[in-house]
């Protein structure tokens, strides 16, 4: 395992070949500015209608936007009736096709056929070529090399928009999507009539709380019909919902490959497996990070926190409560947001909660369901990582037991805390909001470890997968569907419309999207050094119910009703007997 991870993750930092999808922007922009300066430099000039408007339908649909029969007639250049006569020549040839956009057929949208696109993809690679041995083989100066040697060329690294897809979904009362309510879920509901657009469908999309988002899964998959095509799953969950029938395996939904499953980060990628299948695609993939501010810790003398110690030294020094300012927010609410916690502060202690076997970057989470695993909550390193949640209790807001995913990075946000564990999804509080104090003051660092422990950054988000009980005839257009959501194109759409979740290798090395915030380079960052990690919090069947016998047994050690002696032996027995 550890040497295939080494192989993709080499594989992944080669330079990707420019897809055709990319040849074709790159020849129609050059065609376009060429025309451009044609048209303005040569009097008389005539203009060629069926160069026009190919451009303009490739260009959209390239952009994802609409093309109507009227902005094709203004596209040709000519006088309106050759324009519409011309157009009708291009359909009748089999070069355009054309989509209803109202229920009663009157309005439709253009977009180019499979033939069209497939004549540009060859007439764009020899146009590529033609310009390369014009303009640059034959060693001409810099200034004549501007749309071969300059801009366009420098635009290969860039991912395009997302396109049409060739042919509309197909699916009886549009795709119906179940998600969770997080920020990078919503920029998809608030892109949903562009993307509409794109898999020429309907869109109706549900968003839920996390346990209430697992409920539902749960209570779909009863049903004789799945009454959605697509379902988010929560990272951890994804062996119990195998072991409960709601996921179908992809590999026998899609072909697999088209996924580019090297892309995605390697842990990301694993986590959505169970027994070696894989059960959904990465749609985020968030790891929780240490958010500290770079501003207070330069004027108080302090290096960024790497250890456990160092975080709480930075915190005592920066609390503040008379003067509204807290060391630290966590997530310390009862329950499902706790019970995270102390899996992750355990494993920052380097202590699995199960006995897992150690491999490179930590421990081998890919296989356990093959026996029934042993439970190791109560040990030497679980007790330590129960001893520093006490300690951070003293540094934090006075409302940190209530705090969960989002109360405790908004008081971060606020500028009333200095430091906090925190999602990279739920960066968009204060990276968006330029009136807040951590708005371009914000150092990110994986957590910060123990004594013999190393630095790790446990992985969370969610996959799409698709549900075991989906009728038969809409398994095909769902797994369309699955591609185009959770392409490159798609991923970066969502970065630039504020999400901050990078799933692929791809989008977190675009130029566009490292100009919109560092935590994209950091993130890679961390994922080549094997610091992204999923064994933190185990994908087994019963890992939903420990995390919530973690989270109300640790929560009554917080309240001081119990030791942390107490707290680990009482999770211990309970997370034993929940497993069996």
């Amino acid at each position: 395992m550890a040497e295939n991870i080494q192989i993709g993750q080499a594989a992944s930092r080669q330079p990707a070949e420019r897809s055709g999808r990319t040849d074709l922007a790159m020849a129609t922009g050059f065609l376009e500015e060429l025309m451009l300066e044609l048209g303005g430099a040569l009097e008389p000039s005539t203009p060629d209608p069926y160069l026009g408007m190919s451009l303009h339908l490739l260009r959209s649909h390239l952009d994802g936007r609409i093309v109507t029969p009227s902005s094709m007639v203004a596209a040709a250049g000519v006088p309106y009736a050759t324009a519409v006569r011309r157009l009708a020549d291009m359909q009748k040839a089999g070069l355009i096709e054309q989509r209803p956009r109202s229920k009663t057929g009157k309005s439709f949208s253009l977009h180019p056929s499979e033939e069209m696109l497939s004549v540009w993809a060859q007439l764009s690679d020899r146009i590529l070529r033609l310009g390369r041995r014009a303009f640059v083989e034959t060693g001409a100066p810099a200034e004549a090399d501007y749309y071969f040697g300059g801009s366009y060329i420098d635009s290969t690294t860039l991912i395009p928009p997302p396109q049409v897809l060739q042919r509309p979904l197909r699916l009886a009362g549009g795709l119906r999507i179940l998600v969770h309510g997080d920020p990078t879920f919503m920029v998809m509901d608030n892109l949903k009539r562009q993307f509409e657009q794109l898999v020429g469908a309907k869109i109706n999309q549900r968003a839920f709380s996390i346990d209430r988002l697992r409920e539902e899964a749960i209570r779909n998959a009863a049903r004789p019909q799945s009454r959605y095509d697509l379902i988010a799953v929560d990272l951890p969950w994804v062996g119990e919902f195998v072991a409960r029938g709601v996921l179908a395996p992809l590999d026998e939904m899609m072909e697999v490959s088209r996924l580019d499953p090297g892309d995605f980060h390697t842990a990301g990628w694993r986590a959505a497996h169970w027994m070696g299948r894989p059960y959904g695609v990465p749609a985020q993939t968030t790891p929780e990070l240490m958010f500290y501010r770079r501003d207070l810790f330069a004027e108080a003398g302090l290096e960024p926190p790497t250890t456990t110690g160092a975080v709480l030294e930075a915190a005592r020094a920066l609390h503040d409560p008379r003067h509204g300012r807290y060391g630290i927010a966590w997530n310390a609410a009862r329950g499902t947001a706790l019970g995270h916690t102390f899996m992750m502060a355990c494993a920052d202690f380097g202590q699995p909660i199960l006995d897992m076997q150690p491999i490179a970057g930590g421990y081998d989470a890919d296989w356990l369901g093959r026996e029934r695993p042993r439970v190791t909550i109560d040990t030497e390193r679980g007790l330590a990582a129960a001893e520093y949640l006490m300690d951070l209790m003293d540094v934090a807001p006075p409302d940190i037991l209530s705090m969960s995913w989002y109360e405790r990075v908004r008081p971060y946000a606020e500028g009333k805390v200095a430091m906090a564990y925190g999602y990279t999804l739920l960066a968009p509080y204060f990276e968006l909001d330029p009136a807040s104090p951590a708005n371009g003051t914000t150092g990110y660092l994986p957590h910060p470890h123990g004594p013999g422990a190393r630095p790790v950054a446990p992985v969370g988000g969610y996959v799409l997968g698709i549900p075991a009980n989906l009728a038969p005839d809409r398994r095909a257009e769902a797994a369309e569907a699955l591609i185009a959501f959770t392409s490159p194109e798609a991923q970066k759409l969502y970065i630039q419309n504020g999400s901050r979740t990078s799933p692929r290798y791809s989008v977190g090395a675009d130029p566009e999207v490292r100009r919109l915030s560092p935590i994209f380079e950091a993130v890679d960052q961390m994922s080549w050094r094997d610091e992204l990690q999923f064994w933190p919090r185990p994908p087994i069947p019963e890992i939903s119910e420990i995390i919530r016998i973690c989270g109300e047994e640790f929560h009554d050690m917080l309240r001081g009703v119990v030791s942390p002696r107490q707290a680990l032996r009482r999770a211990q027995e309970r997370a034993e007997a929940a497993i069996p």
